[in-house]
């Protein structure tokens, strides 16, 4: 008896090894992923029809996204560290691979329904749990992500947005003080999206804050006005005033959020992410990451100081890109180099920005 057992356990090691019991899933990193053209991995062209095609410049078809891209995103590069699939766009109906998770951010997307793009947090989080009922029906059958009633429990739900609420707010003509009203509203509505996922089973939940949307090259070309306040980096001091006030609201959700959910055996977990911090650095102290004109688009037209010029932007005949090897922070005026993403995603994984400090790998088994 003690020779067959033993010989039952090396059996039971040997399966393990090679990928698992038969229709046991084997513990694995599933992500879903909220947010705005920062993490969009390709659900605006999906949703609403049109094609990304090769557009003017240095811009490449990444074979491993599926998109057309000066390359890969932040997102994409915590998915390799993660050794876990490339997240599919939710939108995408042809090639997608739902098996690590789903990606529902869309570029112009807001937290509020005040963007063009009617595909707000409220609306991804509603897609969210029409996917996972779908995958309830389909997993008896073979069919679908095959995501587990247990992998939906201990995902990773990640949520960047905020960015369009900044600018959706400047554009309608605020004060500052009228802006900073309407990003706490912003904050607070993230918050809810946290507590809609925590009532589906979520309980792992890693949000990210706004970036320095004063830096970009896009801000800096098109709302600078005569007079206005450049920080040291050379940035739109009042948007970036604005980024750090909806960030502290965020930071105070946050807290809220995990003493109001967290405890107990099941309890959530709520990281916030310092993605200001993270990127601020890289116009700071572009030197030190080898980076040239950081405040300038590595695709666009118009030269220097920012290569930004409305309706002659990157894709457009007009626009071209910097020559191969010009390391720079922006591509094409407001969405990051893939040179800027590695960097980017090295820090998030680092967890030395988020509170409490958490490594997402950790967090993620």
């Amino acid at each position: 008896m003690r020779m067959r057992g033993s010989r039952i356990a090396l059996l039971l090691l040997m399966l393990l090894q090679c990928g698992g019991l038969p229709g046991i899933a084997v513990g694995r990193c599933v992500v879903f992923n909220f947010g705005d053209s920062n993490s969009d991995t390709g659900s605006l062209p999906a949703a609403f029809g049109f094609y990304l095609g090769p557009p003017a410049g240095r811009r490449f078809f990444h074979r491993q996204t599926g998109r057309w891209s000066d390359g890969r995103l932040y997102i994409d590069f915590i998915a390799e560290k993660l050794k876990i699939s490339y997240l599919s766009p939710y939108m995408e109906s042809s090639g997608s691979d739902f098996t690590s998770g789903v990606n529902f951010a869309v570029a112009g997307a807001a937290v509020t329904q005040k963007s063009a793009i009617p595909l707000g947090l409220d609306t991804q989080v509603n897609q969210f749990l029409h996917f996972k009922n779908r995958t309830r029906e389909l997993r008896p059958r073979g069919a679908g992500s095959m995501i587990a009633e247990s992998e939906f429990r201990d995902a990773v739900y990640a949520i960047d947005i905020g960015q369009n609420d900044i600018t959706l707010a400047f554009l309608a003509n605020l004060t500052l003080p009228e802006v900073e009203r309407e990003l706490a509203a912003s904050a607070a509505m993230v918050a809810d999206a946290v507590r809609a996922l925590r009532a589906s089973g979520a309980r792992k939940f890693w949000v990210y804050n706004t970036g320095p949307i004063g830096c970009l090259p896009q801000t800096l070309a098109l709302r600078q006005k005569p007079g206005d306040e450049l920080d040291a980096a050379g940035c739109l001091a009042e948007y970036n005033a604005a980024a750090r006030s909806f960030n502290a609201e965020l930071a105070a959700a946050c807290r809220r959020l995990a003493a109001e959910l967290g405890g107990g055996e099941d309890g959530a977990t709520v990281v916030c992410t310092d993605m200001y911090a993270i990127k601020y650095e890289l116009f700071a102290n572009h030197s030190r990451y080898g980076f040239e004109r950081p405040l300038m688009a590595c695709c666009g037209h118009g030269g220097p100081p920012y290569n930004y010029a409305n309706l002659k932007t990157c894709g457009q005949p007009t626009a071209t890109a910097c020559p191969e090897g010009e390391r720079h922070v922006i591509w094409d005026g407001v969405h990051y180099t893939e040179d800027a993403n590695a960097i980017v995603a090295r820090k998030i994984l680092s967890g030395d920005f988020s509170s409490p400090r958490t490594k997402l790998k950790a967090l993620c088994k």
